[in-house]
């Protein structure tokens, strides 16, 4: 039997899991063809539809995390020599470019100081000269606490015939993410982050259009796992058998979604914001500086500078997690070792939350003083 630690999860996820979702996840496990699993599975998909905002019919819960997602929507929209747009802004945007790259895209990047965002404008005078096959950005970085807009730049993709693709797997249940109403072509996420559930799913939309690319390639998908013809049929179409779902974690699933919708979005979202705005004036008074731009900052994960002074952060976040069961993250590339990452997603996202944090952080800082 495992004797493991209860953490309190403030990092870049994964995020707190209620009770109720564990005790999902323990429903003994029947099979992944079984008429009561496909019942499920829809739940899951019309739940998936209403926290994304879309009518989407292909809307499903991808069998891997957040980056299985990524390589899907890759894998399935681009061909050898298509034209990518990708934005760079942190770790993920680079991620992204990289995978078209391995998708046969021809990438074309744009690139944005770490914790800030790309200007819409600019966005849409380079796919004005670029003209597209996809664009890709990533609507929350993880890596820096970046938040992008994405309301004005589906036009002039699709002006020039290409698709619009964003990265939500940090906003997702935490942020507005308004996939029709914005209309984004695809997107995909990740359940461990403001869902509050186990990492092992992907939720994934694609609009008509999006799927039209998908179904008319003239090469094959590179990957079989993940071939949207094949994962489609299991999930929407005639249920044809492709792969053994992750039955248990689609339970989890169900579960953290009735959770967020019993909630209601607007006031999960407000209640993000809410916390968030407390845990940043006690950061600030204890000395902390944000290190992403105000403007355009994630309330669900926070990009901090380690304060002056503070030889090992390392060494401080061992000290959180021994003392105080306390886990956040280190800077990511260009940050590491110079920023932190405190996360409130989900399940973690409530004012005790950000007492204990604030706590942990004051008795830390003493000790090193």
């Amino acid at each position: 039997m495992l004797n493991l630690p209860v953490r309190k999860l403030h990092g870049p996820g994964p995020s707190p899991v209620s009770d109720s979702v564990l005790r999902a996840l323990a429903t003994p496990c029947i099979g992944h063809m079984d008429p009561e699993f496909m019942r499920i599975m829809n739940e899951v998909r019309a739940m998936l539809q209403q926290v994304f905002r879309t009518e989407n019919e292909m809307t499903l819960a991808c069998s891997g995390t957040g980056s299985a997602g990524a390589e899907m929507l890759m894998d399935n929209l681009i061909e050898p020599g298509d034209v990518c747009l990708i934005g760079i802004n942190g770790v993920f945007g680079g991620r992204l470019a990289e995978k078209a790259r391995r998708a046969g895209g021809i990438v074309h990047t744009m690139e944005a100081p770490w914790g800030y965002v790309f200007d819409q404008d600019a966005i849409i005078d380079k796919i004005n000269e670029l003209k597209p096959t996809l664009a890709a950005f990533v609507h929350a970085e993880t890596s820096t606490g970046a938040h992008q807009p994405f309301d004005r730049l589906a036009s002039s993709v699709h002006k020039h015939g290409g698709l619009l693709v964003m990265d939500c797997v940090t906003s997702l249940s935490g942020l507005p993410v308004e996939i029709d109403k914005w209309e984004i072509d695809a997107a995909y996420s990740g359940t461990q982050k403001c869902l509050s559930c186990p990492p092992g799913l992907s939720p994934v939309t694609l609009s008509d259009r999006a799927m039209h690319k998908a179904k008319n390639r003239k090469s094959p998908v590179n990957s079989w796992y993940l071939d949207l013809g094949l994962v489609g049929n299991y999930w929407s179409g005639n249920r044809a058998y492709h792969h053994t779902a992750p039955v248990n974690m689609n339970y989890a699933l169900h579960e953290a979604l009735t959770i967020v919708l019993d909630e209601g979005l607007e006031n999960r979202f407000a209640r993000h914001r809410r916390v968030h705005e407390k845990l940043k004036a006690g950061l600030l008074e204890q000395g902390f500086s944000y290190a992403s731009d105000p403007e355009h900052s994630l309330p669900m994960l926070n990009l901090v500078n380690i304060p002056e002074g503070i030889e090992n952060e390392g060494a401080m976040r061992r000290h959180l997690l021994d003392e105080f069961n306390l886990e956040i993250g280190g800077g990511l590339g260009k940050l590491a070792g110079k920023c932190w990452r405190v996360g409130l997603m989900g399940h973690g996202a409530y004012e005790e939350n950000v007492d204990d944090i604030l706590y942990a952080f004051s008795q830390t800082l003493a000790a090193q003083a």
